[in-house]
């Protein structure tokens, strides 16, 4: 499978870290991965994580860079940032979609996987 840019050192990325209050954080804009905290080895180690950032850039696709943005933001303000739909489509198809990005090695366990900020900012 085809990855897309990633960008590790983000400033954008570092930015929703501090937000958000997480150790490390990806995030799409566009159709580019930006990392903070994480390295790009590090990131492509968790096919769960790479599932859910790949299903942000197919919603960026569907929707377009504003429409994208501002259904993200407004259901951030209605939802807490755990439920927002896209989040929420995107932990499904991490589920669903993990094996794809898996490099051919076993998929890692609950333990091992990044873990989704479950903050209500």
């Amino acid at each position: 499978m085809q990855l897309p840019r990633i960008v590790e050192n983000s400033p954008f990325a570092r930015l929703a870290r501090t937000k958000l209050g997480a150790k490390n954080v990806a995030m799409v804009l566009g159709t580019s991965i930006h990392l903070s905290g994480v390295s790009r080895e590090q990131f492509l180690q968790d096919p769960y994580w790479v599932a859910h950032e790949m299903e942000h850039i197919r919603q960026f696709r569907q929707y377009g860079r504003l429409g994208f943005l501002a259904r993200y933001l407004r259901d951030w303000m209605r939802h807490g940032y755990y439920n927002i739909p896209f989040e929420v489509e995107a932990r499904t198809a991490a589920e669903l979609n993990a094996h794809l990005y898996a490099q051919g090695k076993p998929l890692p366990s609950l333990a091992e996987r990044h873990p989704s900020p479950k903050v209500k900012l």
